[in-house]
């Protein structure tokens, strides 16, 4: 007999128990141990369904034992908190069903906000009333007032229960609904102004109504605890607007010092660099590092905080300072109108063999100059060197034919290759429709 092959492993992945199974002549099953996640795409918040995932139980099973142990002096109540805290989600890349895109948030279907603000409107409703309807006073033949019942308020139980309810309600849509993808300000904003309403009410109606004479010290604590209620309500908005104001004031510090660091800069470093530049010569080994810490300390100075997220004018720029640092070039880009082309399209992609074909073959003085307008995008690349002639090219040379002119026809524009200005040099056109423009 011949060699044996090579041993055939299969990797196979249970969604549910998440285990390893590696089939191989001889090789036994190995498999590996199960983590507790919660699932994203869950009831409330995936406590149930993981731990069900985990001990391959049906999940009514599960939530069926969360509420029967839930009457044993609370520990259901105890255990669900407990893992709801420590548990961690699953990998956002292997959903159920893979539903869930990569750093995608959990997503539930039921929607518990409305359920707590839906049942604490009906308590703090029902308070109201009962408050609004408290026993009046009579006058005693002493003189003096006594009350129609001295028993505890029937007012006080619902307000409580609705008080407690409109701020997990609260806290709720604001802390754990804000980022899901379903629910989000909209269903935040119409939470709020229910429960501010409600809230409001209750206080009001409790410190001026007849409660008030009743009880006053429980009035006014239980008013005191809708406020609460309702300054809850708003804290995410008033931490996001303190959060956004600390962060321009540390914006506008750094700004200040970065403007003192760049006037100084200005008179001494950058003046010498573009001392040194005109000196040495665009094509010289000192003129080209000279020009490219230039460009650096520039772009640390005024671009410090520019999104990472590049354009096409912005990844023009570092390319053409990459091209300084590997040839004897000097590049040029500008850039006027508006475009909203980005630098990973296909005409970013042949702007940038455009200039390194110039770069390599051409030396010198490179001119790049972007157009844009709210239909098109236009392009130059202009060099000063011997120039050529694009029907002469050899058919095995691609570098013109197809990273230029053949993928900007792929991808619905156009370039043409001609000689500069005064039969000097070559000049690339590149040419991108972003929209079909609206004619006759």
């Amino acid at each position: 007999m011949g060699d044996d092959p090579e041993p055939t492993l299969i990797p196979v992945l249970d969604r549910r128990d998440r285990d390893v199974i590696c089939l191989d002549r001889g090789m036994t099953t190995a498999p590996v141990p199960r983590v507790l996640t919660r699932r994203r795409d869950c009831l409330v918040a995936g406590v149930a369904s993981g731990l069900a995932d985990h001990l391959g139980w049906p999940v009514w099973v599960v939530r069926a034992g969360f509420v029967a142990t839930a009457l044993v002096g609370g520990a259901g109540v105890l255990l669900y908190a407990w893992l709801w805290a420590f548990a961690p989600w699953e990998p956002a890349d292997a959903g159920p069903g893979g539903v869930a895109a990569p750093g995608a948030p959990a997503v539930r279907r039921a929607p518990v906000a409305a359920i707590l603000t839906g049942a604490a409107v009906v308590l703090l409703l029902v308070a109201i009333a009962l408050a609004a309807s408290a026993p009046a006073f009579e006058t005693s033949g002493g003189g003096g007032l006594t009350l129609e019942s001295a028993a505890s308020p029937g007012w006080l139980a619902p307000a409580l229960l609705g008080i407690a309810m409109a701020i997990a309600a609260a806290c709720w849509v604001s802390f754990i609904d804000r980022p899901d993808p379903r629910r989000g300000r909209r269903t935040e904003l119409i939470v709020r102004v229910l429960l501010t309403a409600s809230l409001g009410m209750l206080a009001v109606v409790l410190v001026a109504g007849p409660a008030a004479r009743a009880w006053p010290v429980l009035t006014l604590v239980l008013a005191l605890a809708a406020l609460i209620g309702i300054a809850l309500v708003y804290s995410p908005a008033l931490i996001a607007l303190w959060r956004d104001l600390n962060g321009e004031r540390v914006r506008r510090i750094r700004d200040e010092q970065r403007s003192e660091m760049a006037a100084h800069l200005h008179d001494s470093v950058l003046q010498t660099l573009a001392l040194i530049q005109n000196r040495a010569g665009a094509s010289s080994e000192v003129g080209r590092l000279a020009r490219a810490q230039e460009r650096e300390l520039r772009s640390w100075l005024y671009e410090g905080d520019a999104p990472a997220d590049s354009d096409l004018a912005s990844d023009l720029r570092d390319f053409a300072a990459a091209l300084e640092l590997d040839y004897p070039v000097r590049v040029d880009v500008v850039a006027v109108g508006i475009s909203e082309e980005r630098a990973s399209g296909e005409l970013a992609a042949a702007t940038r063999e455009a200039m390194l074909n110039a770069a390599r073959h051409a030396g010198g003085e490179i001119s790049v100059y972007l157009e844009g307008s709210p239909n098109a995008v236009d392009v130059y690349v202009r060099d000063r060197g011997p120039g050529f002639d694009p029907a002469a090219v050899p058919a095995d040379r691609l570098g013109v034919r197809e990273s230029i002119i053949g993928r900007m026809r792929r991808a619905g524009g156009s370039a043409t290759v001609r000689r500069g200005a005064g039969g000097v040099g070559t000049e690339v056109h590149l040419r991108f429709e972003t929209e079909v423009p609206r004619g006759g």
